[in-house]
């Protein structure tokens, strides 16, 4: 059982890791319209979608990801106290 979780919690802090890199490329032209920007889309945007539905952008600026990454966060959190229960 260890094992599944620590996999779980593997898998959170590598999407994390995509979300954050996909957040960055958007500081960078044309970034997300190269092969590697539409991989890190197809991964990242459906995800993102679910808060954007939630959360308005201020302005420019749109603090979805953050509130995706902190709920990420929770959830490995979670796992970790899962975790600890079971064993």
């Amino acid at each position: 059982m260890g094992l599944i979780l620590s996999l779980f919690v593997t898998l959170i802090e590598v999407y994390s890791i995509a979300l954050i890199i996909y957040i960055l490329m958007s500081w960078f032209p044309n970034a997300r319209e190269s092969a590697v920007g539409q991989f890190f889309a197809k991964v990242c945007e459906p995800y993102l979608e679910q808060f954007r539905k939630f959360i308005p952008p201020l302005g420019m600026i749109d603090i979805s990801p953050i509130v995706a990454i902190l709920v990420l966060n929770l959830a490995k959190s979670g796992v970790f106290q899962l975790a600890n229960w079971i064993s």
